[in-house]
């Protein structure tokens, strides 16, 4: 098994079975703990490097989550709600350090595969982070961007819990969050082939017309406009980037940290910055 840290300041919450709804695992104070993290100013940077030479667009995929939970609490879905503090706390690092956009792996296309138990008990926490999440983003100025590149499978629930945050959090311009909920690379990269084809058919464009930008436009990224990532990080210690972010990642830094998404520290983040500033140099191919 792998060696792991125990954050400190994280809140504890009660311990829950991995095949019930997950209804244990929302105590009252969770949420008032939640909001007072995120309303926290991150401070200074702390990475010490030029604003330019500052990572824009970070991705991450948070994986460890169900391993973090069995091994410290005896509960997979417990791991699942502590990682969702890390993220709050991520956030409010990101900013502190100028990062500008923050892009999450949040469930995958494969991620579908595991339980009913497990999927059921993720999805009751989807519900109620969101809506959390909404709330202090827009105390904060953080725009929320859900990317899916198959929506139809999500409860109704959570599309409506989605909606609600990224409808409400669409005028904010301090921070940009864009959380990949039942998404998949190649599945992304499909749907815009798809969009191309259609195209085609009507006449719209021409085959050999066609661009990399063509493509790049009918990404899920590209309907919103978002850059490339600088920087795409993993946790829990596997390399390979598990179908996320296929077209965009091609020119991204990439880090391995061994320690599981609910150990992630500032530290580890500030180190990230350091290391990718020291080979800002960065020369695409040329």
């Amino acid at each position: 098994p792998r060696a792991g840290r125990v954050p400190a300041g994280h809140c504890r919450v009660p311990c829950v079975a991995d095949t019930n709804d997950g209804a244990e695992i929302f105590d009252e104070g969770r949420e008032d703990i939640s909001r007072h993290a995120l309303r926290e100013d991150g401070g200074a940077p702390q990475a010490d490097v030029d604003r330019c030479d500052v990572p824009r667009h970070v991705a991450v995929i948070m994986d460890g989550n169900r391993r973090y939970g069995r091994r410290v609490h005896g509960s997979a879905a417990r791991g699942h709600w502590e990682g969702g503090n890390a993220l709050i706390n991520f956030v409010r690092w990101c900013m502190a350090e100028r990062v500008e956009i923050l892009t999450v792996y949040a469930f995958s296309t494969e991620n579908w595969r595991r339980s009913e138990g497990e999927v059921r008990v993720l999805m009751s926490i989807f519900i109620r982070y969101f809506d959390e999440l909404r709330k202090e983003a827009l105390l904060r100025g953080i725009r929320v961007n859900v990317l899916s590149s198959t929506e139809s499978k999500l409860p109704q629930d959570v599309r409506d819990g989605i909606h609600r945050l990224t409808t409400s959090t669409a005028h904010c311009k301090f921070f940009v969050l864009n959380i990949c909920m039942s998404y998949g690379g190649r599945d992304e990269i499909v749907g815009a082939c798809r969009s191309v084809a259609r195209a085609a058919v009507c006449g719209n464009l021409q085959p050999e017309d066609l661009t990399e930008d063509d493509i790049r436009s009918r990404l899920l990224t590209g309907l919103y406009g978002i850059p490339d990532p600088d920087v795409l990080l993993r946790t829990g210690g596997d390399v390979r980037i598990s179908n996320f972010l296929l077209w965009q990642t091609a020119y991204a830094e990439m880090f391995f940290l061994e320690c599981e998404w609910p150990e992630i520290t500032r530290e580890d983040l500030v180190d990230v910055i350091q290391r990718f500033a020291r080979k800002r140099d960065r020369r695409f191919g040329q």
